[in-house]
Formats: structure tokens, C-alpha cells, sequence
């Protein structure tokens, strides 16, 4: 299949300098990224810091005030009817009409992206098949799990094969077994070449599936880059003490700070209030430093873990989320 994308050498998903407001609140400004044929990109940010406005615009359910991005080789704002054509959306609802059977709702999805009758049911056992619903292709949707009616409404936005697909936290509320089931299918779209973007919540879904991540805050892009290069910036490992009394938090993150004089800033407390964090340098050495530290202050420990970053201390540090700066408790 050749899209106008291939054609035109366009990324299949290119933002250019895209802003949005609604009012006087600013939703998204100059937000500027693309994503290759084939790759996931992850879409990450706090609550309110304008993905779903994003994903609304690149789907064509809203349009950009600034800038501009396409999609396939569409312009969203110019050409949403052929971008349509092209993607595939799965929002946190599921969009299927319950009253209906897995099946007919299938069929129903083909007959509207204009299969024939035949064909449509076709398509339909196929995807049955592949989503494992066959056993259940002739009950109502309302008679599904959650994970059921998710993974039916998937199989609805795929009748046609898609360039590019949109996952806005399409894994929210599910269990274990029914989002693996979903992290297979993203392994899948990019076998076949499928370009996806992909909102979530759950850090470690990102890890697991993203090539790239994009970091938004405040509808500005505060940093982008793979999974592994972004916990680089957040430093080599982590030393994690928790006091075995919480009175002494405040003690204990002074001291640390007292190894680290040159980085003022990256010892914090986390949000918890019950443990301090801070870059570990020089491994399982600087650890020692630090038990031997509280140690020599009379400070007892209930634990004490050396780790590597993950995405949630990328997150954490990058948007200001979730720590509290330290405060010299012993000046």
C-alpha cells in the first residue's frame, strides 16, 4: 500500500510548531515532533498538560490554532476527511455499540469502510480470531469484560488496515492478563510497519513499548528521546534511604546533601515524606558513604536500596511532580 507520506518522503506523524487555546488557557504551544513508519512514540505527561488535546487535533476532532501537522501526508486541518481514512483511534472509552454482538459489530465497522457483505464477514472471523473473541462473537458487548470490550473495540479500528494509530490510554482499567494482550498488539503494529502514538499513565507500559518518548508539560515539550537516554539525564543509579524514624527525614537528606556539595538540589525527599533520594555516582560506594554518614550521626536505617532510573524518576524530575527540595537541617 502506498500512502502520500511514502510518497512525499513525509514522516507519517509530523507536528510543526502546533499551539491551541481554549479561552484564555493555553492547552498546547509550539509543540513541534514526528514519528517514523513503524515506531511507537509514547506521549507522557501530568494530568492536564495537553495530550488529549493533542491526540484530538492529530485525529481531526479539533483543529490547531497554530502551526500545523500531518498525518499520512494529510493535513489535518486541510484534509481531515483523507487523514480519517488512515488512522485508527481508540479512546479511554470504548466506542462499540453494546446492544450489538462482537460480530455485528464488526460486520457493521467493514460495511461503513465499504467492504462487501461477504467480505465483511470475512474480515470479521479474521479479527475475531486474532482479538481470541471467537467464542464469544455472538453475545451482545454488553455481556463482556472490560478487557473483552476493549480488545473489540481495537479489532473495530483495524477491519481496514490502518497507517497510523492513536492509543489514548487504551489500557486504563484493565487487568494484567487483558493489557498484555494489548502491549502484544503494539509489538504487532510495528512488525507490520504501523505507526503508533501512544497516551499512557503506566510509566512501565511506556518503557516496555515506546522507542521514543515525548514529554509534554504545560502544552510544552520539556524533553524527548528513547526510554533509556532520558533516564540517563536523570542520572547512573539511585540511593533510596527510609529512616527508621520518620522524624529523621529531614536530618538524613541534609547529610546526604553533604556528599553530593556540588550538586545542590538533587538530594530530595520523596513525596511520601518518609525516604530521601539521591543520585549514586559511584555505585554501591557511594552508598557505603552514605551508611557510613548516618551512621557515624546516629541515625538509623529500615532500608536502604541502590537502583537504576526508571521512568517515573525521569517523570518525576522533569515535570517538578511528586518531591520536595531539601532543606539544611543541620545549619
Amino acid at each position: 500500500m502506498t500512502t502520500a507520506s511514502a510518497e512525499t518522503g513525509e514522516p507519517p506523524v509530523a507536528v510543526e510548531g502546533v499551539g491551541k487555546s481554549f479561552g484564555d488557557v493555553t492547552a498546547l504551544r509550539d509543540i513541534t515532533f514526528h514519528i517514523d513508519r513503524g515506531e511507537v512514540v509514547g506521549l507522557l505527561g501530568p494530568n492536564g498538560a495537553g495530550k488529549s488535546t493533542l491526540v484530538d487535533i492529530l485525529s481531526t476532532l479539533t483543529g490547531p490554532d497554530t502551526g500545523r501537522a500531518l498525518v499520512a501526508g494529510f493535513d489535518v486541518a486541510i484534509q481531515p476527511a483523507e487523514v480519517r481514512k488512515k488512522i485508527m483511534l481508540t479512546g479511554q472509552q470504548v466506542a462499540v455499540d453494546t446492544m450489538l454482538t462482537g460480530r455485528q459489530n464488526l460486520v457493521m465497522f467493514a460495511r461503513l469502510q465499504g467492504l462487501r457483505k461477504a467480505a465483511a464477514r470475512i474480515r470479521a472471523d479474521e479479527l475475531l480470531a486474532e482479538f481470541e473473541l471467537t467464542g464469544a462473537a455472538d453475545r451482545r458487548v454488553s455481556t463482556y469484560s472490560g478487557g473483552m470490550r476493549r480488545r473489540i473495540d481495537i479489532a473495530c479500528g483495524l477491519v481496514v488496515r490502518p497507517d497510523v494509530v492513536f492509543l489514548d490510554e487504551p489500557t486504563t482499567g484493565l487487568d494484567p492478563r487483558s493489557r498484555q494482550g494489548v502491549w502484544n498488539m503494539v509489538r504487532r503494529f510495528t512488525s507490520e510497519g504501523i505507526t503508533t502514538l501512544l497516551t499512557t499513565q503506566y510509566l512501565e507500559e511506556a518503557d516496555a513499548l515506546c522507542d521514543r518518548i515525548v514529554l509534554i508539560d504545560r502544552g510544552v515539550v520539556i524533553a524527548e528521546g528513547t526510554p533509556q537516554t532520558l533516564k540517563e539525564r536523570t542520572g547512573a543509579s539511585f540511593c533510596e534511604v527510609v529512616p527508621r524514624d520518620p522524624a529523621d527525614v529531614a536530618t538524613v537528606a541534609a547529610l546526604m546533601q553533604r556528599l553530593l556539595p556540588s550538586h545542590p538540589g538533587d538530594v530530595v525527599v520523596a513525596a511520601e515524606q518518609d525516604r530521601v533520594i539521591m543520585p549514586s555516582p559511584e555505585g554501591a560506594t557511594t552508598l557505603l558513604r552514605v551508611l557510613t554518614e548516618l551512621a557515624a550521626h546516629g541515625v538509623e536505617v529500615a532500608d536502604v536500596v541502590l537502583r537504576r532510573p526508571s521512568l517515573d524518576d525521569v517523570f518525576m524530575s522533569l515535570t517538578g511532580d511528586g518531591a520536595t527540595p531539601v532543606v539544611d537541617a543541620l545549619s
